[in-house]
């Protein structure tokens, strides 16, 4: 199995979460990370937060760290946020983040690489995995619109901007033609990441994650990447993935500030 730095897995996750990010949010470069952000989608959080990924040493950097955070999201009004990779080299920020107010929750951000054996899905009548197209856009949108990927007031702004972005394939299961489960694929460079998994609480428990993840390994052959990861939520999808050739490799701490509002593990 390849082994990782630690350093490489916050690369590589680095580089392909800013991939991801910017399909659906304009990003502003600063000397510490990034700003993300869409005013037409206020509430997705991924569109909308300061991205600190840099060591913050001192205790006036972190403080105009945070109070340029707050001005930029508060004059648009949106909830400040702030995602913190790697929390050991960022004491002051976080410091400063609990004066300014902020609440915070740390996400374990685990990255599984596949190991290039075909997933075993549990054979079943009636599947189609398709290419989600103009045909059957509002399918595959009525499929990513639950509550675990924030919504459809969420979703359908995100999905019209990934739809249109040509590192995005986005794939929809039928099961005896009904709309079932969904999967994408995003490309950053060499690496190539599953996104936006999803089944309608009707088809769950049935396996039909274990189809969509070998039709994602045959598509990522065809592509010729080098890599193909996925980045699961909770310790349950990461069991899921490692029954479908997918291994442990890494993980980096993600921290969530935020000012309002709900967490991500609540919405999870």
């Amino acid at each position: 199995m390849t082994v990782f730095s630690q350093a490489a897995i916050l690369s590589i996750t680095e580089q392909t979460d800013i991939a991801y990010k910017r399909a659906f949010s304009r990003m502003e470069v600063r000397s510490w990370g990034m700003l993300f952000v869409n005013e037409a989608n206020p509430m997705h959080y991924d569109a909308n937060h300061a991205h600190v990924s840099q060591p913050v040493t001192g205790e006036a950097e972190a403080e105009a760290i945070v109070r340029e955070t707050i001005s930029f999201f508060s004059e648009r009004g949106i909830i400040p946020r702030i995602y913190v990779y790697e929390q050991g080299d960022k004491e002051p920020l976080i410091a400063a983040l609990e004066r300014h107010g902020f609440q915070m929750e740390s996400l374990p951000s685990p990255m599984q690489l596949w190991q290039g054996e075909l997933a075993e899905a549990r054979p079943m009548e009636g599947i189609v995995i398709e290419p989600v197209t103009a045909a059957n856009y509002d399918d595959c949108l009525t499929v990513e619109s639950i509550p675990e990927l924030g919504g459809r007031e969420v979703r359908e702004k995100a999905f019209a901007r990934e739809f249109a972005h040509p590192d995005f394939s986005h794939y929809l299961l039928r099961v005896n033609g009904e709309p079932a489960s969904t999967l994408c694929l995003l490309r950053a460079g060499e690496y190539m990441r599953v996104e936006n998994v999803a089944t309608l609480p009707a088809f769950r428990g049935r396996g039909l994650i274990g189809h969509l993840l070998r039709h994602a390994q045959e598509r990522f052959l065809e592509e010729g990447c080098s890599r193909l990861l996925v980045f699961p939520i909770n310790d349950h999808v990461a069991r899921l993935y490692r029954r479908y050739g997918f291994a442990d490799v890494g993980e980096v701490r993600l921290l969530h500030a935020y000012r309002g509002g709900k967490g991500i593990l609540e919405i999870r």
